[in-house]
């Protein structure tokens, strides 16, 4: 489905949109929407490297500070006596 936007913008930013339009050979609208996709696309990216900073270390058994190995183990010292 394609929905109608309209915009608005001063006279030397509609003139650069109309200029680059030409030189890449693209209408402005289909200029307008890769510049978007561009924008949507490096979100994402940062969005997934956030979540995966916030999850660095798990696999390592590190979460946060706390070591989970190490938690584990002073565990089962202290239960077995080990």
């Amino acid at each position: 489905m394609i929905i109608r936007k309209n915009f608005n913008f001063d006279e030397d930013m509609a003139k650069y949109l109309e200029e680059r339009a030409k030189e890449k050979a693209k209408s402005q609208t289909k200029l307008i929407e890769e510049l978007l996709e561009k924008d949507r696309r490096e979100r994402q990216r940062a969005k997934k490297l956030e979540a995966l900073e916030k999850i660095k270390g798990s696999l390592t058994g590190m979460i946060g500070d706390i070591d989970i190995k190490k938690a584990r183990m002073d565990y089962l010292t202290e239960k077995y006596g080990y």
